[in-house]
């Protein structure tokens, strides 16, 4: 009875997979959304069954990607639906968000550098180089457009600009990397868990995001990575280099992450609007002077819990 049970949950869920896919391989506008929900079908039986069951659903899955969709739904498949099948069993064995969130991460950070080693090695894609011709190309027009207006001193402007950004995107192409799987993880969380929990998988809750609270550790990561740079000056492009900017840049998105929320549980407390919460989140993203208050805020809250002192007595 309970393998009729399975044939059949796995069945639907695979035919709802195959939806899935195709929407996001063949309607660009809605691929958006449907890419986070990809990994859905694959989280909610790898909830509820054992490894066995759950290797026949992903053989049976990356079958079907490739009937319907070829190569691309191919590797659309093994990234996400691996992905999906890791956060699946770490809900059903240890309950944890946490412990999801960094399986997922994990899952889909080995997911993209291999998808990338098989673009550059066998399709002979690089993003990187791909981005370096439209960037000269954009700049081109653009030097252009000021000789044409006479302003031949802001070109050479314009060309050191060109270099500090590609170089910086070449430096920190792996925080890139790291920061684009949290966040896939991440979102993948927000959306499929309700939708899970729907279905009567026992998926964790995060909690209130005013009530987050990263581990201090990440404060002293983050001043030992600072001091090291300001202390050895390593020099560009050497291996100390790059660990030391891309760790810095991953640390510093983690304590931005904790100044928002100290900041949301500070607007809390002073019974604020969220309105206005949200606009002051918008405007980080847009005035750089407002991203490092709040990453400020981060590091006060992880190094003195300043959010305490907003608390209301009761």
């Amino acid at each position: 009875m309970k393998n009729v049970r399975n044939l059949t949950e796995g069945a639907i869920l695979l035919a709802a997979l195959t939806v899935f896919l195709l929407i996001t391989i063949y309607i660009p506008p809605l691929s958006v959304i449907s890419v986070f929900i990809l990994p859905l079908p694959f989280i909610m039986f790898s909830a509820k069954n054992n490894l066995k069951y759950i290797a026949v659903f992903f053989i049976a899955a990356i079958i079907i990607s490739f009937i319907s969709s070829s190569l691309q739904g191919l590797g659309l498949m093994a990234l996400f639906g691996t992905a999906g099948v890791v956060m699946g069993y770490i809900t059903q064995k240890t309950k944890s968000r946490s412990a999801v969130l960094i399986g997922g991460t994990l899952t889909f950070i080995i997911g993209l550098i291999i998808f990338y080693a098989v673009l550059v090695t066998v399709m002979n894609i690089n993003f990187i180089h791909e981005l370096n011709t439209m960037l000269e190309q954009s700049m081109k027009q653009s030097q252009a457009m000021l000789q044409a207006l006479g302003k031949e001193d802001q070109v050479k402007l314009l060309q050191e600009q060109k270099a500090n950004l590609i170089k910086n995107i070449k430096a920190l192409a792996p925080g890139y990397l790291i920061t684009v799987a949290i966040v896939y993880a991440f979102i993948t969380q927000w959306i499929c868990f309700p939708i899970a929990k729907r279905f009567g998988i026992p998926a964790p809750s995060w909690g209130k995001f005013r009530n987050l609270m990263l581990p201090k550790s990440l404060l002293w990561y983050y001043l030992a990575a600072l001091g090291g740079y300001l202390l050895f000056h390593p020099q560009e492009g050497t291996y100390l280099y790059l660990v030391i900017v891309n760790a810095r840049f991953i640390l510093e998105w983690f304590i931005f992450l904790q100044g928002l929320a100290c900041l949301f549980y500070i607007f809390y407390q002073r019974s604020f609007g969220k309105g206005f919460a949200i606009f002051i989140v918008i405007l980080s993203f847009i005035i750089p002077i407002v991203h490092y208050i709040i990453m400020i805020l981060g590091i006060t809250d992880l190094g003195f819990d300043f959010r305490k002192r907003f608390a209301k007595k009761e």
